[in-house]
C-alpha cells in the first residue's frame, strides 16, 4: 500500500473536520426531534412485536439551536472544501487520489507514539 506523505496544514484541516463533525453530531443528539414545532405521532403496533414507534411533541430549535446549527454546517462546508481543493491532490496521479483520500481520513487514527 502507498503511504502518503501529506502536509501538515491538509493533516490539520482533516482533524479540524472530524473534529466538528462530531461535535456537530453530539449537538443534534441534544436538539428536538423537529426543527420546527410538530405535534407527536404514535404508529401503528410492528408486525411481530408489540413495539409502537412515537414521537412526542416537538417544540422545535429555538433561535439560538439554529443558529448553532447553521454555524456548524457553515464550519462542515469550509473544512470539506479545504480538505478536498488543497493542492496537494493535484500532485497525486488521478487514478490514486481516492485512496489518498481513504488513507487521510485515518491519519489520526494512530496511537500516540506509532511510528508513521
Amino acid at each position: 500500500m502507498t503511504r502518503y506523505d501529506f502536509p501538515q496544514d491538509l493533516r490539520d484541516a482533516q482533524i479540524a473536520l472530524h473534529q466538528a463533525q462530531s461535535e456537530y453530531d453530539q449537538y443534534v443528539r441534544t436538539l428536538p426531534w423537529s426543527a420546527e414545532p410538530m405535534p407527536g405521532w404514535q404508529a401503528d403496533k410492528q408486525l411481530h412485536t408489540d413495539y409502537r414507534p412515537a414521537k412526542p411533541d416537538s417544540p422545535g430549535y429555538t433561535e439560538e439551536q439554529h443558529q448553532q446549527v447553521a454555524a456548524y454546517r457553515k464550519l462542515l462546508l469550509e473544512l470539506s472544501a479545504q480538505v478536498s481543493t488543497h493542492p496537494f491532490w493535484q500532485t497525486l496521479e488521478p487514478s490514486n487520489v481516492v485512496s489518498g483520500r481513504m488513507q487521510l481520513k485515518h491519519v489520526d487514527d494512530q496511537p500516540v507514539g506509532e511510528a508513521a
